[in-house]
């Protein structure tokens, strides 16, 4: 049996889309007959706080689901200031430093970026010609934090730039979630072997309930992190309701601001339902006509995987994002497309769409298409550790 160990900064019982993705990998290869191990900070995202039941701990060790798992200590953070974030980034790394020193490390590790500084310590203190390092590269740091205002050309953003290319010069085989992140890599180092690694979801799909067209308005509904890249403050502001109905579900750093939003606008026929789990999640996801997949700015190898997750349930997507995802929404018919961060072409789309249009029909061939085209174990089966 094969050892396998992967760090992350994320793992459930964390939320979000980098979360599942690692778990699920994670889940994946141990039922290859691999032998699997993680190695992840004390849960504290997307709260920037250490969850209740891990406070006080400064390492613990687990089996869950046949699975070892290692959550290290970390300095918590998820304030905007950037030395704290720089401090929470660095905690971890040394965590990991002294794990290294003190235990022995399977000769296979695939090792999740961004953080890039993370990133960087591992593939730094775990290069080995014996040693087998997998990067998984789910987003393109530093330029999206370029195209997302976080930092500016100057000598730190340089400095970035030659971390990001030791990464994937020391890394022997490179997954990218998307192409545009394979074609930077190859931009970078041309001969690195890559491999398209999407994040392609794996659960069980709950029953679709069989609903019936009527004339009422069109229920919208947005899950996920509530960030500033994801604009859902902006979405509340922007939104025509003449004819729909906008249900929120998820946590984040606008959380209170969309809260506040809607307690002064009681007019509006938003909804904030808070965060519940994946599981119930699905469930919940059913009862709505239409998901939206917003942006606030389109960012170069970004491809939310909320795409394969919804298609999966046969959700349409209203797709506001731009780029890559754009292409395969269009492509494989999973919805409807506006112009990213163009809110009248936004309304306009919604303008365009009937009730009866979101139709059990429609769903239907949705999930056909996810079950055909975002085949997890099929995608896994043809990588080679």
């Amino acid at each position: 049996m094969k050892d396998v160990l992967i760090i992350t900064s994320y793992f459930p019982p964390e939320t979000g889309a980098a979360s599942n993705r690692m778990f699920h990998l994670a889940n994946g290869l141990q039922k290859r007959h691999y032998n699997v191990s993680v190695i992840t900070p004390l849960p504290n995202y997307p709260t920037g706080k250490i969850f209740q039941e891990y406070k006080g701990k400064f390492k613990l060790t687990r089996i869950e689901n046949n699975i070892t798992i290692h959550r290290l200590w970390v300095y918590a953070s998820n304030s905007n200031n950037k030395f704290l974030r720089l401090f929470a980034m660095l905690s971890y790394s040394f965590s990991l430093i002294w794990f290294f020193i003190w235990n022995k490390i399977p000769k296979t590790v695939i090792v999740q970026s961004p953080p890039l500084l993370v990133a960087f310590t591992c593939m730094f203190f775990l290069r080995s010609k014996k040693r087998k390092l997998i990067l998984n590269v789910s987003d393109l740091w530093p330029i999206a934090g370029l195209e997302l205002g976080a930092f500016k050309k100057n000598f730190s953003y340089q400095l970035l730039e030659k971390i990001e290319r030791f990464n994937y010069k020391k890394a022997q085989l490179v997954l990218g979630q998307s192409e545009e992140i394979l074609t930077h890599i190859k931009s970078i180092i041309p001969k690195k072997e890559t491999f398209l690694y999407r994040n392609y979801p794996d659960f069980v799909v709950p029953k679709v309930e069989i609903s019936h067209p009527t004339e009422e308005p069109i229920k919208l509904v947005y899950a996920g992190l509530l960030g500033v890249a994801q604009g859902i403050f902006k979405l509340c502001e922007s939104l025509d309701y003449s004819n729909l109905e906008f249900h929120i579900y998820g946590a984040g750093a606008e959380q209170s601001k969309i809260e506040t939003f809607i307690a002064n606008h009681p007019e509006l026929p938003i909804t904030f339902h808070g965060e519940i789990s994946r599981i119930e999640l699905h469930k919940a996801l059913l009862k709505y006509d239409l998901t939206i997949i917003p942006l606030l700015n389109r960012i170069y190898g970004s491809v939310p995987s909320k795409i394969f997750e919804y298609a999966r349930l046969g959700l349409p997507i209203l797709y506001f994002g731009g780029g890559e995802g754009e292409h395969i929404v269009e492509k494989h018919q999973l919805g409807w497309i506006a112009n990213a961060g163009d809110y009248q072409s936004l309304n306009r789309a919604l303008t365009t769409i009937k009730k009866t249009d979101l139709n059990i029909e429609l769903k239907e061939k949705i999930k056909k298409t996810a079950f055909k085209k975002f085949d997890f174990n099929n995608q896994l089966n043809t990588l080679k550790l």
